[in-house]
């Protein structure tokens, strides 16, 4: 058992490294593509992709079907199973596309924008470069073999930023955007088909399909009752504003979620497959959890909480002016990222154990619940009514994340909450000390945030080292040997 903890430690390490160097140079790349395109597109440009999104979510679930989550989750599959979900992902691309197509005139004359109906049936070809390549890009995370991906995802968001920057500049507005979805669809594409020697088989098994689908069926129908609820909230303030509220909204939403998940994305890229290999023995499992979300959980609370405090320079800084009515939304949602940012982490262990059925089940409920919530107070209250129920909706779903797996995997819930109290009290005395200390000094924008920032970081980090909590002790533990400049110093020392 120990060996193998230890097999799977390393593992996770080498994924993580460099999935955290895919996702924070992603995140660089995208931070500056913010930034430059926040000035040279509007929130209209902005406000009608964010129309479009809905229906592209869901047809890329109708592809997937759940079944890469399947391929995973299966110790040994087979060629025959890799075939018989290539071909198909192919031909749900052809069926979706084609739906996307034919339904494109409705959906423009429904948002009364014309343009729309060119913009989707232009940024639906993007489902044909996804049916391509789940297979290998699975086939690449179930081998853990993060190094390719790091690879293919930096260099591809490098290119399809200059592509994108100078359609923007030369007025192409929304078409700058389509641009950069099918590029960054695209590139990988191409060289993981050239990459993966793996090449599909002129078969479908009923047999494989009946199997995967077993599991795969029900993580589709999760997938997709998750991904409608998502988008269905930009649907709806898309019809009852307008383009730029929800270009407003997107911006808030978006610079929130690159705080929020990023963080937890790359841990559970890497520790989905470690979770399916350790499936049968739950004392690792209840192990693995509990570093997982301590470490996440100290390191993006006091993200969220520094971002809270700096949002009005921060937006003004990096987007212009422009955006000034992204603020409170902004701040709101980073309400709801604490929850988010561990939803995922407890979601993917149910996953990964089987219980599919239970997770489209609970999914639903969550779902219903969470959007009464939000379109209610959307339609009741306005804009504040859909951002209280974006809080409601994060919290909600994270203890019934937890009280599942307190459930099935036997990481109580109480403990759960006991376990990450430490960071959370740590976090909002530090934001608490922070503000109150700042904010009636009454200086100018820039340096209430800077001085704010450096009170945080003073207190959080002095907590950090006097105390040495166990979040402190697991996040200090996924850092590379060769970047601990600390040991190296007092092995000097010795």
């Amino acid at each position: 058992m120990a060996k193998k903890e230890n097999t799977l430690k390393q593992k996770a390490a080498s994924g993580m490294v460099w999935t955290a160097l895919q996702k924070y140079s992603t995140m660089g790349i995208q931070f500056i593509s913010g930034i430059i395109l926040a000035r040279l597109l509007t929130p209209y440009d902005y406000g009608c992709i964010g129309m479009l999104s809905i229906f592209m979510v869901l047809a890329e679930a109708f592809i997937d079907g759940g079944f890469g989550s399947a391929l995973i989750q299966k110790k040994q599959p087979t060629q025959e199973d890799y075939s018989t979900i290539f071909w198909w992902n192919l031909g749900m691309a052809v069926v979706m596309y084609a739906v996307l197509f034919f339904c494109a005139p409705a959906i423009s004359r429904f948002y009364k924008i014309p343009l729309l109906c060119n913009v989707l049936r232009v940024q639906g070809l993007v489902l044909f470069i996804y049916a391509f390549n789940i297979v290998q890009r699975n086939q690449l995370r179930k081998k853990l073999n993060f190094k390719v991906l790091s690879i293919v995802t930096i260099t591809t968001s490098i290119f399809s930023l200059g592509v994108t920057i100078f359609m923007a500049y030369k007025g192409f507005g929304v078409w700058a955007l389509v641009a950069q979805n099918l590029i960054t669809a695209a590139i990988p594409a191409l060289v993981f088909w050239f990459f993966v020697k793996w090449r599909p088989i002129m078969a479908f098994s009923k047999q494989s399909f009946k199997e995967l689908f077993s599991f795969g069926g029900y993580m589709f129908l999760t997938h997709l009752v998750e991904r409608f609820s998502t988008q269905l909230t930009g649907l709806v303030i898309g019809k009852v504003y307008n383009p730029s509220t929800l270009g407003y909204y997107s911006k808030a939403l978006g610079t929130e979620r690159l705080a929020s998940q990023t963080i937890s994305s790359i841990m559970t890229q890497v520790t989905y497959p470690l979770y399916a290999e350790a499936q049968d023995n739950r004392p690792l499992m209840i192990n693995m959890i509990k570093r997982l979300t301590t470490t996440i959980s100290y390191i993006t609370f006091p993200m969220m909480f520094i971002l809270m405090l700096t949002a009005k320079p921060l937006f003004i800084l990096l987007y212009s002016d422009r955006w000034v009515q992204s603020i409170p939304y902004f701040q709101v949602l980073c309400i709801a990222g604490f929850a988010a940012c561990l939803q995922s982490v407890n979601l993917q262990t149910i996953s990964a154990i089987g219980k599919s059925k239970t997770m489209l089940v609970w999914t639903i409920v969550k779902r219903i619940i969470g959007l009464l919530a939000m379109v209610g107070g959307l339609l009741v209250f306005g804009m504040k009514g859909l951002l209280a129920g974006v809080i409601i909706n994060a919290w909600f779903s994270y203890f019934v994340n937890i009280s599942l797996v307190s459930k099935h995997i036997g990481y109580k819930w109480s403990r759960q909450l006991l376990d990450i109290m430490p960071v959370g009290i740590a976090s909002i005395v530090a934001a608490g000390i922070a503000f109150f200390s700042v904010h009636f000094l009454h200086l100018n924008m820039y340096l209430d945030g800077a001085l704010k920032l450096i009170v945080y970081l003073v207190i959080y980090l002095g907590w950090s080292f006097i105390f040495k909590p166990d979040s402190y002790t697991y996040f200090l533990s996924i850092i590379p040997t060769k970047f601990r400049i600390w040991e190296r110093k007092n092995k000097k020392q010795k």
